[in-house]
């Protein structure tokens, strides 16, 4: 049984520039996951309050696309500035509802304003093309234009970051964005998009809707949505990848992830092992891109390896998220931890070695939050099911390869493709596995190879659907349309009618 606060707080949604209470009467609650209790609640939009917000979204985003890019440009770049100025409160804000640390939520919050920064360069980044003279007097060029309402609905696990992944680029762009957050951490979103009102967004042009299936799926089917961006659970990207399709939307949808970090016989085996730790363990392994799975080459290295973790997981302090000294914090929710729990107890039970467990984390004075300490398996096979699914947790599985073909092959087979990384001081071994491995991101003595911005984000296989990654160029082409323009001006010849196509030249 979860204790709720005396009195917690109630959100709202945020339309056509300002706070509106929800209507619906339905509310989702918000934990305080290091106190193991309810600190809030947040209403969950009816059907008809969404389109009351599509609604919205599409009056703003006339008076937002007239804008010429480089104006809109300056406004995300005051928008920077103003998170800049507030990322202090920002990241106070999404540790006391997420969990995770006071350091990574800044980090959280800043990887999402790179992204912005990025987008501001739409004046650049929306050019098009111009041929002269294709044909006699016959000239061509390319228009990039908005595609007008866009939604994106996205995860617990980055509540700033994930947000302006998509949105940056789609108001950049010249739409209107709805964002449907996740409902158990969605005060940073809500700020947000108080800070995008005051940079001198139009009113309508960023909106925030919580709520849960009933609100997703009204963006799905409501026809002046033109694209939908999501990040999430595998299962459920597909279903907004399906359903976005079907109702003539262009969908970018992410998915869930097994991360594999090879480690080589070679390998700086102390950076590999501090790599492991902070990549495996951080933001309690709550990341898409989290290290899930060791893959050390060689018994030898396997067993080097969990010496080495062991003796680093015995010094990680889990602790209060606003705690300086805490490595990581809770996870986000008690379903969450009892989900996590559950696979640790399946993994022994499938035989793997429990070399660390993590189920009976406690921290004095918060006896009633979501702790799970640092786990880690050794000899887990691809069979077991701790290998197939994503825990989602701070649980490190160790599958020993023989050599570095079984390695490769482990990485590339796995149903997943988002991010892999390879620790070797062998440029050649670097050089052949960053071109045959079948994932998306790669990292080369990197742990979590997450792209900087103007690169793409983007997963293959069960990880990613949809043709267009996150934020970099594909994001461009994603949030706009291609309109191209065929031109002949009167110059004096008369050719007369013409009965066939017309030829390049």
């Amino acid at each position: 049984m979860v204790n709720q606060s005396s009195n917690p707080y109630e959100l709202s949604h945020y339309v056509g520039g300002q706070r509106v209470e929800g209507t619906s009467g339905r509310f989702g609650d918000i934990f305080d996951p290091c106190a193991g209790r309810v600190q809030g609640r947040v209403p969950l939009a009816s059907a008809d309050e969404v389109r009351g917000v599509i609604a919205s979204a599409e009056k703003g985003q006339a008076e937002w696309a007239a804008l010429n890019p480089q104006r809109r440009g300056r406004i995300l770049l005051r928008f920077v500035d103003l998170v800049n100025a507030h990322i202090d409160e920002l990241a106070e804000l999404l540790s006391r509802e997420h969990g995770k640390t006071l350091a990574d939520a800044r980090s959280d919050v800043q990887r999402g304003i790179e992204v912005v920064e990025f987008s501001a360069g739409a004046p650049h980044l929306l050019k098009g093309e111009f041929s002269d003279s294709v044909a006699q007097g016959l000239d061509v060029h390319s228009l990039r234009q908005p595609l007008g309402v866009v939604a994106g609905i996205t995860p617990f696990n980055f509540p700033a970051m994930i947000p302006l992944w998509q949105s940056g680029p789609a108001l950049a762009a010249g739409n209107a964005f709805i964002l449907k957050p996740s409902e158990r951490d969605p005060s940073v979103p809500l700020r947000l998009a108080e800070l995008f009102t005051e940079a001198g967004l139009p009113d309508g042009v960023f909106n925030v809707v919580n709520g849960d299936k009933e609100a997703v799926d009204t963006l799905l089917e409501d026809p002046r949505v033109k694209a939908i961006g999501f990040v999430g659970s595998t299962p459920i990207a597909q279903y907004i990848y399906a359903t976005a399709a079907a109702h003539g939307k262009r969908a970018q949808c992410f998915g869930g992830a097994k991360n594999h970090m090879v480690i080589m016989p070679d390998a700086d085996l102390d950076m590999a092992a501090d790599a492991l730790i902070g990549a495996a363990y951080g933001s309690a392994g709550e990341r898409c891109m989290a290290i899930s799975v060791a893959v050390p080459v060689g018994e030898e290295t396997g067993d080097r390896l969990i010496a080495a973790l062991e003796s680093r997981i015995q010094g990680l302090t889990v602790g209060p998220s606003l705690d300086k000294g805490s490595d990581f914090g809770p996870v986000v929710t008690p379903a969450a931890k009892e989900r996590i729990e559950g696979y640790i107890d399946l993994g022994v039970r499938e035989g793997a070695q429990l070399v660390r467990d993590g189920r009976k984390a406690s921290v004095e004075g918060y006896e009633d939050g979501f702790w799970i300490g640092p786990t880690l398996f050794d000899h887990v096979t691809p069979d077991m099911l701790i290998y197939k699914d994503e825990i989602f947790g701070p649980v490190l599985s160790v599958v020993r390869a023989e050599d570095y073909e079984d390695a490769l092959r482990l990485c590339s087979e796995n149903p997943y493709g988002n991010g892999v990384a390879i620790f070797t001081r062998d440029g050649d071994s670097a050089r052949d596995f960053a071109s045959r491995v079948e994932v998306g991101m790669v990292g080369v003595n990197v742990p979590i190879p997450v792209p900087i911005a103007y690169y793409t984000f983007g997963g293959w296989k069960a990880s990613g659907f949809g043709d267009l990654n996150q934020h970099g160029p594909d994001a461009f082409r994603f949030y706009t349309k291609t309109k191209t323009v065929t031109s002949r001006w009167p110059s004096g010849i008369r050719q007369g009618a013409h009965f066939a196509m017309p030829e390049g030249s």
